[in-house]
C-alpha cells in the first residue's frame, strides 16, 4: 500500500509520533492544493502620495485630489477590481490606534478586498548582545500584532544591511537567530514572515538558506522579482517561487555587472510562479518615478489578465 508523504505525516501527527516544526518547517517547497494567483497592489507604489512616511512628515507629498491615506487606498484599489492590498507600514500615520487598524480591517471586507499583508523595514542582523537586536524584534512584533488587528496573514521583513564589524556569515547567523525568535510570536498569533531577497541578500541561494535554517512553518520567502543581481534572475525566481508566501512584482530588473535596470518581463514571471505552483498574492510594487496613477492601473489589467 503506497502512503503520501502528506497522509504519513498526518497520521503520525496525529498518534503523537512527529513533532509539528520539522516536519512540516520550509526546508523543502510548501505543499500546495491550490493554483490560484490572486492580483493586489503595494501601498509603496503610491509613496509621495502618502502625507506620512516612516513616522514623520513626508517631505515628497502634495495635498490636492492625488492625496492618499491609507483607508483611500484600500477603495482605490477596490475601484480597480483588485483582489487584494499590501498596505506597507511607512505610511500609516505615527498616531494611529487599534481602531485605525481595525478600520482598514473593515473597509476592505466590505469592498471585496483582502488585505494581503504588511512590510516593515527592520534589520536583523545585528549580534545577539546589541541592544538594536532586541529593539528590532520588538517593532516586528508590532506590526505582527498591526497585522492581526487588519486582518493580514504576512508581515515582510528583512535581513537587512551588514552593520559594521559583522561579516556576512555572522549576518547571516544573526539573521536566522533573529528571525527564528520571532517566528515563535508570529506562529502564537497565526501570521507569517516572509522574508525579502533585499539588501545583501541577492541571490536564491542565500535567500534559501536563511529560510530553511530558521526552520519554521510561519517563515517563507517574500519573492521580490526585482532584487535579484544575477547573471540570469529569472533563474533566481525559478528557486524561489515554491518557497514563498508572497510575491511582489516591479517593472525592472537587475542584471549582474550591469550598471542600469532593464525592463522585466512579468508575464515571464507570472509563467514561473504558475509552473513553479504557487498559490498566493502576486502584488505589483511601482518604483518607477513616474506618475502611478497613470501607469499602475494598465500594468494592473495586463498583470490580471496573465495571472487569469
Amino acid at each position: 500500500m503506497n502512503i503520501s508523504r502528506r497522509s504519513w505525516m498526518t497520521g503520525a501527527l496525529g498518534l503523537g509520533l512527529a513533532p509539528l516544526s520539522p516536519l512540516f518547517a520550509v526546508t523543502e517547497p510548501y505543499q500546495r492544493s491550490g493554483k490560484g494567483l490572486r492580483v493586489g497592489l503595494a501601498a509603496y507604489s503610491f509613496r509621495h502620495h502618502f502625507e506620512w512616511s516612516r513616522g514623520k512628515k513626508n517631505p515628497k507629498f502634495e495635498a490636492g485630489d492625488k492625496a492618499m491615506d491609507m483607508p483611500g487606498f484600500i477603495e482605490y484599489c477596490a475601484r480597480l477590481g483588485l483582489d487584494s492590498a499590501e498596505l506597507t507600514s511607512y505610511f500609516f500615520p505615527p498616531d494611529c490606534d487599534a481602531s485605525y487598524f481595525a478600520d482598514c480591517r473593515r473597509i476592505a471586507h466590505v469592498n471585496g478586498v483582502q488585505i494581503a499583508g504588511t512590510a516593515v523595514g527592520n534589520n536583523f542582523s545585528h549580534p545577539k548582545d546589541a541592544p538594536e537586536r532586541a529593539e528590532q524584534i520588538s517593532y516586528v512584533k508590532t506590526w505582527i500584532d498591526n497585522a492581526v488587528l487588519m486582518g493580514a496573514p504576512h508581515v515582510r521583513v528583512f535581513a537587512g544591511a551588514h552593520p559594521k564589524g559583522v561579516s556576512p556569515e555572522e549576518a547571516e547567523k544573526n539573521a536566522i537567530e533573529a528571525l527564528a525568535e520571532t517566528a515563535v510570536y508570529a506562529a502564537e498569533k497565526g501570521v507569517f514572515l516572509g522574508i525579502e531577497n533585499h539588501d545583501s541578500i541577492t541571490t536564491a541561494d542565500r535567500l534559501l538558506r536563511i529560510v530553511r535554517g530558521v526552520e519554521s512553518p510561519w517563515v517563507g520567502v517574500n519573492l521580490d522579482s526585482g532584487n535579484f543581481i544575477a547573471d540570469d534572475v529569472y533563474a533566481e525566481m525559478t528557486a524561489s517561487a515554491p518557497y514563498s508566501i508572497n510575491v511582489q512584482l516591479k517593472t525592472e530588473i537587475k542584471v549582474k555587472d550591469s550598471k542600469e535596470k532593464t525592463s522585466a518581463d512579468l508575464e515571464r514571471v507570472v509563467k514561473i510562479l504558475k509552473d513553479t505552483g504557487y498559490a498566493g498574492h502576486v502584488i505589483l510594487e511601482f518604483e518607477e518615478e513616474t506618475d502611478p496613477y497613470e501607469h499602475v492601473p494598465p500594468l494592473l489589467e495586463k498583470l490580471q489578465a496573465w495571472c487569469a
